[in-house]
């Protein structure tokens, strides 16, 4: 069996920047085995599948070893490939996760603006414990649905930032974000999730909208510019609306081919 791919770097205009994500559209679901295989064999932050339904699309995320709740860059990767690759005309598409449920993307000239449910964010006490595998212990912790939200004073603070992976793992939760205020945007942040499978996310969407609520009610203004400073750095703007977040950025194709199961 031959399945098309492509590979995109979201949240970028640049080739080598932003986020790669996979992209495989199915005409129907393969068995999970042999999902997980692919994005192990493909091995980047995300392999995203598509199936056509209706007027919509389900789409799946996993890692290299796991099938994860909800994946951003991927799901820009993925409304990329049908703009611009499989011809879809209108300017928004309907994405169904059986985990996150109805998500949209808008599609703007270059932008993509994903529409995700916000986050919940519960703050916590900030024990050297919950600290355990970071060079510095941050000021205020958070604990959202999935990952934990550790708030830093300053932009230098997070790129000085030295993870110990292995230590990570012991965290009960998907992922650390890492954040502080920005030099030239509003908030900047790091993603670690070395217990998926991903030691350090490039550009990490589905974070932000854990980071977006938090920041909206620090610096009290809905409209937010954002940076993640990984090695490939990326860029977004983002937007509380209520119980939903508007995550935007630009997207370029790296590979289209096809793969044999």
């Amino acid at each position: 069996m031959k399945i098309p791919i492509y590979q995109v770097d979201a949240f970028t205009n640049e080739r080598f920047k932003g986020n790669p994500a996979a992209v495989c559209p199915l005409d129907v679901w393969l068995p999970d085995a042999v999902m997980q295989n692919i994005a192990a064999e493909n091995n980047l932050a995300e392999t995203a599948f598509l199936v056509s339904s209706g007027d919509r699309y389900e789409i799946r995320w996993f890692t290299p070893t796991v099938e994860v709740d909800l994946c951003g860059h991927a799901t820009l990767a993925s409304a990329y490939v049908l703009f611009h690759e499989l011809g879809y005309a209108k300017d928004q598409i309907n994405f169904f996760s059986p985990r996150s449920g109805t998500l949209q993307v808008k599609r703007n000239g270059t932008i993509l603006a994903l529409n995700f449910p916000v986050d919940s964010l519960q703050e916590m006490p900030v024990l050297p414990e919950r600290a355990i595998g970071l060079s510095q212990k941050p000021n205020a912790i958070f604990k959202g649905k999935a990952d934990y939200l550790f708030v830093y004073d300053t932009e230098a603070e997070i790129r000085a930032l030295q993870p110990d992976f292995e230590a990570l793992k012991i965290h009960p939760v998907r992922g650390i974000i890492v954040t502080a205020p920005g030099e030239t945007v509003d908030f900047v942040s790091r993603f670690f999730g070395p217990a998926c499978g991903v030691n350090e996310d490039p550009v990490t969407g589905s974070a932000h909208t854990t980071l977006t609520p938090y920041w909206a009610g620090v610096l009290g203004k809905s409209t937010l510019r954002a940076m993640q400073l990984s090695q490939r750095t990326g860029a977004l703007t983002c937007k509380l609306l209520g119980d939903r977040v508007e995550i935007a950025g630009e997207a370029v194709l790296y590979l289209r081919g096809e793969i044999n199961v």
